[in-house]
C-alpha cells in the first residue's frame, strides 16, 4: 500500500515491486528492480527514505526515516525478515540479516554484514566489508564489537553514544522522568499519520 503522509507521496520506479501487504508511507524513493516484500513497512516519519536499485527489503522488515536521520539503503542490499533500519545508512552490497537492528546515526559500510540479531548502535560506523557476528553488538566510530554477555564492558562506550538524545531528543534520565516526555513526543509524531491517505494505484 502506498500512503501519502504530510503531503508527500512515495516515488517508486516502474520496475520495482511492492507486495500488497507492504506499507510505503510518505517521502520514500524506491529504485529500479527493488523489491519490498509482504508485511514490510517503509515510513518516512520526519525524514526521507531512499532505497537504491535491486535492493530487497524482506518480510516484516521496518525502515524508518527520522528528523535529522534520513534512512538510505544503497544498491544491491538485502534487508532480511524482521530487520530494523531506523534513521541509518546502509551502503551498497551490504547484508542485514534476519532480526538485525540498526539505529539512528549509524552507518553500515559497503559490503558489510550485520548477521542474525546483530545490533549496530546509534552513531556507530561499521567499516566496509566488516562483519557483526550473530547476536553481537557494534558500538562506536569506528565500531568495536562485543558479544551480548559483555554489558559491563560495552556500557561505558554505549552511554557516550547517547541513545536517548539521538533517538528521542532528550537527555538520559530515570524512566519515570524520561518516558512521559518520550511518549508525548511520539504521540505527536505518530499522530501526524491521522491525516494520511492511501493512494489509489
Amino acid at each position: 500500500m502506498l500512503v501519502e503522509h504530510e503531503g508527500k507521496r512515495p516515488v517508486v520506479a516502474e520496475s520495482a515491486y511492492i507486495a500488497p501487504t507492504a506499507v510505503v508511507s510518505g517521502d520514500v524513493t524506491i529504485g529500479e528492480r527493488s523489491r519490498i516484500l509482504f508485511g514490510a513497512v517503509l515510513t518516512a516519519d520526519g525524514g526521507p527514505i531512499e532505497i537504491g536499485s535491486t535492493t530487497i527489503v524482506m518480510e516484516n522488515a521496518l525502515v524508518r526515516g527520522r528528523a535529522g536521520h534520513p534512512a538510505r539503503i544503497g544498491d544491491h542490499v538485502l534487508v532480511g525478515p524482521h530487520a530494523h533500519v531506523n534513521g541509518a545508512v546502509v551502503d551498497d552490497y551490504a547484508f542485514v540479516a534476519t532480526g538485525a537492528s540498526i539505529f539512528p546515526g549509524a552507518l553500515v559500510g559497503a559490503g558489510a554484514q550485520v548477521r542474525i540479531n546483530g545490533v549496530v548502535q546509534v552513531n556507530t560506523s561499521v567499516a566496509p566489508d566488516a562483519v557483526v557476528p550473530i547476536g553481537w553488538i557494534a558500538l562506536g566510530d569506528p565500531a568495536q564489537l562485543f558479544s551480548p554477555d559483555q554489558h559491563d564492558v560495552l556500557w561505558p562506550i554505549q552511554r557516550e553514544l547517547d541513545f536517548p538524545r539521538t533517538v528521542f531528543g532528550v537527555p538520559r534520565a530515570p524512566n519515570a522522568e524520561l518516558m512521559p516526555v518520550v511518549t508525548e513526543r511520539y504521540a505527536d509524531l505518530f499522530g501526524s499519520h491521522l491525516l494520511d491517505r492511501a493512494i489509489d494505484e
